[in-house]
C-alpha cells in the first residue's frame, strides 16, 4: 500500500451530485444545465400526463364508441356450489341471509348478491337474496328449500 492506491472505506463517501446554478466559475452556472429557454428550463415546470409535445394527444386521437349506462345494477353472484360447500363446512345450517353472507366474505356490506345456479343443492335451505336465476330458485325449491327476495 502506499500514496497511489489510498481510498476511502468503502461506504464512508457519498457522491454528493452536481452543484448546479452555483456561479460561473462553477462551470455550472447560467442556465444550470438546463438548456435555453423553453419549457422545461422554468421552474415549476411539470409535464402533463400523456403529453406529446403539443402533438394532439393518443386519448383523443382515438375514435370514442359504446357507452356506460349509469343506471346499470351489478349484482356479486354467488353459486349454489358455493352455498353446498358452506354447508358441508358446517359454516352454515339450514337459512342463508345477507348478513351472512357478509360475515363469510361471499359479498361485501354495499353489494346486490344474485344467486345463480352452478353446481347442485342437496341440503333444505332458506336462501334470502337480492335476485335468484331461474335455475337457482328451482333448484333450491326442489331441495325443500325456499327463496326469499330482498
Amino acid at each position: 500500500m502506499d500514496l497511489s492506491n489510498l481510498k476511502p472505506a468503502s461506504g464512508s463517501t457519498k457522491n454528493q451530485g452536481k452543484r448546479v446554478g452555483r456561479g460561473q466559475g462553477s462551470g455550472k452556472g447560467g442556465t444550470a444545465t438546463r438548456g435555453h429557454k423553453g419549457a422545461k428550463s422554468r421552474s415549476g415546470y411539470s409535464k402533463k400526463l400523456g403529453f406529446e409535445g403539443g402533438q394532439m394527444p393518443l386519448q383523443r386521437r382515438v375514435p370514442k364508441f359504446g357507452f356506460k349506462n349509469i343506471n346499470r345494477v351489478e349484482y356479486q353472484g354467488v353459486n349454489l356450489d358455493t352455498l353446498q360447500q358452506l354447508v358441508d363446512d358446517k359454516k352454515i345450517k339450514d337459512a342463508v341471509d345477507f348478513d351472512t353472507m357478509i360475515s363469510l366474505r361471499l359479498a361485501g356490506k354495499n353489494d346486490k348478491v344474485k344467486i345463480l345456479g352452478r353446481g347442485e343443492l342437496k341440503s333444505k335451505l332458506k336462501v334470502s337474496a337480492h335476485k335468484f336465476t331461474a335455475s337457482a330458485k328451482a333448484a333450491i325449491e326442489a331441495a325443500g328449500g325456499e327463496a326469499v327476495t330482498l
